[in-house]
């Protein structure tokens, strides 16, 4: 999108000559007007006016000539930032707190209220299709939910309208699933497939749940849980319980369930009252989670072909853990939450110009989870107090840097699973079937062009971040960046 700025030094001279113009073309009618009546012609109070208007528009313009340039770069300043000598005339400080308040911060008041309403409603959802025993041949919820992501580590951007929930299930009762490494496992995320024991006798005596939810391998008597047939089991059980708290909340607000082509469950909901306050459509993604062990979980692998019956491993509680014992160290003013949040800012502003592809690319490589692992492993490798809100561009250049090193060295080891001995507290267990697991690379499956050229336009999005925030400022305003609270409005 173009931006036109007007030019002071070309609009006001060209100004000045049309009225001049104008000015002389009404002497000269008036002067003809005047010969007309009397028959005579006074040339010399004509010629006195006529010198008077030729000498004050000549004053007007200089006057205006030697002032534009101050005045217009004086307004300039606010909402650009012009270059000097290859650098920013305004600090980079300055220019990303200002930015920051404007565009990426997002309102507590409206964060807690969209949490609050999302918290209400998945409580509800997940307590109907509880079971406090385990059913004999099906699958149930286990009644709890845990929070993930951005929106709950308070580093989201955006608008505060998504959300992800594990939704941990029940096996049936007497069914044992041994987890075990997959082979094809090379250097990624680790993949696990749930198996069952060498000819099970509880598979004979299931036959409804058997053919519904395990593939028989080629191995005699070995059974693999489905991840596809639990996610469809998973979203039949979810619309059954919407449908049963549905009542209450839809005298607020307007509540719909969908499978999404990737596989996902949506949640999502449109308000029709006062309900949520800030009037906001948010989704839901409930993600069914299977329980490993030292509260880790089984969810299903996101790019697993069909059939292939693979698990990958989550770690939300040992997250959050790490978050609270990070926190505890730093200072109060600390800026590492905002300092996470700025480095998301600049991978969008800097993907913003990109195709489709380039930028499914982009995203792919600079994932939200590849930026967190990356600023937690700088948090734990530098003192606290280096991260104090005046050292907020230091930290940030650190940061970038960081990834451009992982990125010419192709490498960026997951933090839990990476092989780090001595970087992680000791109140983060781990499971013994991941702690065995080959050092997981997060960029495994990337070619090193593309990981070459992600590195190359990172580098040129920090250098020219100016450019990119005036540029990109108006589209992002247009998004719906600054969600407004009636309740807030007055403050």
């Amino acid at each position: 999108m173009s931006v036109y700025t007007l030019n002071l030094r070309v609009f006001w001279p060209l100004v000045t000559c049309i009225l001049s113009a104008l000015l002389l073309l009404h002497h000269f009618i008036l002067r003809g007007s005047e010969e007309r009546g009397d028959g005579c012609s006074d040339q010399g109070p004509g010629a006195i006016l006529l010198l008077k208007y030729v000498l004050a528009f000549a004053l007007c313009y200089f006057f205006i000539r030697y002032c534009s340039p101050q005045t217009g770069s004086a307004k300039q300043g606010l909402h650009r930032v012009p270059e000097a000598s290859g650098k920013p005339a305004v600090p980079k400080k300055e220019l990303l707190e200002d930015h920051f308040e404007r565009h990426v911060r997002l309102s507590p008041h409206v964060l807690g209220h969209s949490k609050a309403h999302v918290a209400k409603l998945v409580s509800e959802l997940v307590r109907v299709g509880r079971v406090d025993v385990p059913p004999e041949s099906s699958l149930a919820f286990r009644g709890d939910s845990v929070q993930i992501g951005s929106s709950y580590e308070e580093h989201k951007v955006g608008s505060p309208d998504c959300f992800d929930i594990l939704v941990p299930l029940r096996l049936p009762r007497g069914l044992k699933l041994e987890p075990c490494r997959n082979a094809a496992t090379q250097g990624g995320m680790p993949l696990i497939t749930l198996e069952t024991p060498r000819k099970a006798e509880w598979t004979r005596h299931h036959k409804a749940f058997t053919d519904t939810f395990l593939h028989l391998q080629s191995t005699a008597g070995v059974y693999r849980l489905s991840p596809d047939s639990v996610l469809r089991w998973f979203y039949s059980a979810s619309q059954r319980c919407l449908s049963a708290v549905r009542y209450p909340f839809e005298q607020r607000c307007s509540l719909s369930l969908s499978l999404s082509e990737g596989q996902q469950v949506q949640l999502q909901l449109m308000p029709r009252s006062d309900y949520v306050c800030c009037h906001i459509s948010m989704g839901v993604r409930l993600i069914p989670a299977l329980p490993l062990g030292d509260n880790a979980f089984l969810v299903a692998a996101p790019r697993a072909q069909k059939g292939e019956d693979l698990w990958t491993v989550y770690f939300p509680r040992q997250e959050h853990r790490l978050l609270d014992f990070l926190k505890g160290k730093l200072p109060a003013n600390s800026c590492h939450l905002k300092c996470l949040q700025l480095l998301k800012e600049v991978r969008d502003l800097g993907g913003q110009a990109l195709d489709h592809q380039a930028g499914a690319e982009w995203k792919g490589v600079l994932s939200s989870y590849a930026l967190k692992t990356a600023w937690l492993r700088l948090l734990l490798s530098t003192p606290p107090e280096a991260w104090e809100e005046c050292h907020l561009v230091d930290r940030l250049e650190d940061l970038l840097r960081c990834l451009r090193d992982s990125l010419q060295a192709r490498v960026l080891r997951h933090l839990l699973l990476g092989g780090d001995t001595g970087l992680l507290p000791e109140s983060v267990t781990m499971p013994k079937l991941v702690k065995e697991t080959v050092p997981s690379n997060l960029w495994a499956e990337f070619n090193p062009a593309s990981l070459d050229l992600v590195s190359a336009r990172l580098a040129y999005s920090w250098t020219h971040l100016h450019r990119l925030i005036r540029l990109g400022r108006p589209q992002r305003t247009a998004l719906g960046r600054g969600v407004h609270c009636k309740h807030i409005d007055a403050e």
